[in-house]
């Protein structure tokens, strides 16, 4: 038997890739629990180097870092690393031919750095030497279009982001060099102007001295420009993410500067042609999909303070917006000028039929926060902007029965409070969100357009309703999902956002509803277990539809003769015995209902031999009559010749109903399955309605697709629980 392998021992391969020595890679094993220290020392050995300090081991698979103690866990059967200079040796290297090095060396220095610059284990050697002052001091002096500076830049950043130095410790020369990089147009290289910007995020979120040195150099126009102007993404996107670090970071009123400026025309312009037209052909990147989300939600945020504001009764200016709602949609211009003490006795009756709760002092229906005053600021808004659908949607609630009409004032408090849960106004942008819409940066005021557009639709979904002011909270429930979903179309601007919810009105939301609802249902009843409880109830439900269909035959059925012309108005009556073992039948007219015990004629249930239908019954092989007629024909078929001198009972039901019914009941009465459609329904639609009754205790409970493992017995059950 062969020894067992020692778990702590894997076998891996060793290149020597150190200057120009060369060698055959060492084939052999490594054990886990050696020093790396001592195994470069046996490697020096095999390969007979000196100075085995000198050395160190790499990845030779990305990210092709040193081995450490910390990351030597990578390490596996087949690895293959490689034996190169220490960290420490090509750092100094790389310092000195920067520093002395002739134009050549210089750049191919930079270009090692660049690619070294990642490995952290590399990075604490050059900056422990002294490394970023001296590219930081190089960089000072340098020309925007030197070869050197996109390396430099590129090798700075990668060093930064270790966390080694701090971001405040880099000097306000330094700054203000790297803003003059993206400050000029047209000659920036494109790593120098990515670099530069990916820098001054860096000092703008991870700096707490420094941010307002980079606020005061840094200009919307020039950021915007470079978006202008350069159509690769990483520009775009690099731009981007500065302009979101400076908002995140300022003060409330410099927030409302870059709000205000970042939703002028010009500026939204800029961001449509050049970056949100790729929205449309769906080729936004994921890391550009989440800087504009990020944009988005800053813009957003900027009503945040407004919607946690109360109304202060002593706010003049508020007073005077509700004032100015009334006016706008109660006055015509001739009467501005009459004496306002003539209409006071109107104004609790106007401030009503505005909608509002509180008639007497409207103030009062803006204390509850959110939304606060944002909801009169979004009122005002429509007023003012859409002065004509404001005051056609006030007056025509005031003709509504006061149950029927649709409160404009709770409508678009309840309206913005909806708009801002939906849009999530106030949060904080998640790391991970990439849900931008295109629309919000198509208009200077993108929020209140929004609430405008959508409180009319509340007042046409009212409608189609026929809600009452008990039904608000359905109503908004269809408005919720109607704006839902219309948003996830991702429209570009709102005039196609209103388009779109305007033809989805409330009868579609009501049949998606419903096919969702069935969806859902249908996905349920395919889970194991759901089968396997229908496997278990469908006997007993088909013993209920079978004792139905034989109290269907007790009661029974008037039937039309089924043979010759003469008995055309002629009737039979055939009905089942209680005990189920006798079919009493016998002439009737059109309207009797006769008893048991007036049917002369009967025929044991033992005498039954079977049941035909259609065309294979006897009365229908040679009949020409009404065409169909056979569909609804069934014969009993008997043992003997004792009924009217042939072998079989013969009907023609009523009826569809009639007919499955008689079928299934005398096939219940053969002890044979019952064949009808409407056996297949009923059933179908009890065991849903059976596993529906079942499933309310289990309501929110995901059904797993297989049954939970049960665990194995305890090894005994020594076990008990004392009460102190």
């Amino acid at each position: 038997m062969a020894p067992t392998r020692d778990a702590n021992v894997v076998k891996i391969a060793v290149e020597m890739r150190v200057m120009d020595m060369r060698a055959n890679p060492y084939l052999g094993e490594f054990s886990l629990q050696q020093p790396l220290a001592a195994f470069i020392v046996d490697l020096c050995t095999y390969w007979k180097v000196d100075n085995p300090g000198f050395y160190s081991l790499q990845y030779s698979e990305p990210p092709c870092h040193y081995v450490t103690e910390k990351n030597r866990g990578r390490i596996k059967d087949g690895t293959v690393l490689s034996l190169i200079l220490s960290a420490a040796r090509i750092a100094e290297d790389i310092l000195n031919k920067v520093k002395k090095g002739s134009p050549d060396e210089k750049k191919e220095a930079l270009d090692r750095l660049v690619k070294m610059s990642s490995d952290i284990t590399f990075a604490h050697e050059f900056i422990s030497k002294q490394g970023i002052s001296l590219l930081i001091s190089y960089m000072e002096g340098q020309r925007v279009d030197t070869v050197l500076l996109p390396n430099m830049l590129s090798s700075f950043l990668e060093l930064m982001d270790h966390g080694i130095m701090p971001w405040d410790d880099l000097p306000d020369t330094f700054i203000a060099k790297v803003v003059s990089f993206i400050n000029v147009q047209s000659t920036t290289d494109t790593r120098t102007l990515s670099s530069s910007l990916s820098i001054l995020e860096n000092i703008v979120l991870n700096s707490q001295t420094k941010y307002g040195l980079v606020e005061e150099q840094v200009t919307i126009p020039h950021l915007l420009q470079h978006i202008s102007n350069n159509k690769k993404v990483e520009i775009q996107q690099s731009v981007l993410a500065l302009i979101n670090a400076l908002f995140q970071k300022s003060d409330v009123q410099k927030k409302k500067y870059w709000s205000a400026t970042l939703s002028a025309r010009q500026y939204r312009t800029i961001l449509i042609n050049n970056v949100l037209i790729q929205a449309e052909t769906g080729s936004v990147g994921a890391d550009m999909a989440h800087q504009l989300y990020v944009l988005q939600q800053l813009l957003l945020n900027q009503y945040e303070e407004r919607m946690n504001t109360s109304m202060d009764p002593s706010d003049q200016d508020a007073t005077d917006k509700i004032k100015e709602l009334r006016r706008i949609a109660f006055e015509s211009d001739g009467e501005s000028s009459k004496d306002v003490t003539t209409r006071r006795p109107e104004y609790k009756k106007e401030y009503k039929k505005l909608g509002f709760k509180h008639d007497i002092n409207p103030a009062q229906d803006f204390m509850d926060t959110p939304p606060g005053m944002l909801a009169l600021d979004n009122m005002v808004y429509f007023a003012r902007n859409h002065s004509d659908q404001y005051a056609k949607l006030v007056l025509e609630n005031c003709y509504r029965a006061d149950s029927h009409e649709c409160p404009f004032g709770r409508a678009s408090i309840e309206l913005t409070k909806l708009l801002c849960e939906i849009l999530q106004i106030g949060e904080v942008p998640s790391e991970q969100g990439q849900t931008f819409y295109p629309m919000f940066f198509s208009h200077d005021h993108a929020f209140e357009e929004l609430f405008s557009i959508c409180i009319v639709l509340l007042n046409k979904t009212w409608k189609e309703m026929k809600a009452t002011t008990e039904d608000f909270s359905k109503v908004l429930s269809v408005v919720k999902d109607q704006i839902i979903r219309t948003m996830n179309q991702m429209p570009s601007t709102l005039d196609k956002f209103r388009i779109k919810i305007n033809t989805l009105n409330y009868t579609e939301i009501a049949e998606i509803w419903q096919q969702e609802r069935m969806n859902i249902e249908e996905q349920e009843m395919q889970a194991p277990p759901i089968k396997e409880l229908r496997r278990q109830l469908e006997p007993e439900i088909l013993e209920l539809i079978q004792q139905h269909r034989l109290r269907f035959l007790v009661e029974g059925t008037r039937f039309k003769y089924a043979r010759g012309m003469k008995t055309k108005d002629k009737f039979r009556y055939c009905r089942l015995s209680p005990n189920h073992k006798f079919f009493h039948y016998d002439d009737c007219d059109e309207k009797t209902v006769p008893a048991i015990e007036d049917l002369g004629k009967k025929i044991s249930i033992v005498e039954l031999k079977g049941i035909v239908t259609g065309k294979d019954c006897p009365h229908m092989k040679d009949r020409t009559g009404k065409k169909g007629a056979h569909n609804l024909a069934f014969s009993l078929i008997l043992e003997s010749n004792n009924v009217n001198e042939t072998n079989s009972l013969d009907f023609i039901a009523p009826g569809e109903m009639v007919y499955n019914y008689w079928i299934d009941g005398v096939h219940a009465l053969l002890r044979q399955r019952m064949p009808s459609v409407a056996t297949t329904r009923d059933l179908e639609m009890l065991l849903n309605m059976e596993i529906k009754l079942r499933l309310l205790d289990a309501e929110g409970v995901t059904i797993p697709q297989q049954e939970p493992h049960i665990p194995p017995p305890p090894p005994n059950y020594n076990f008990c629980y004392q009460l102190s």
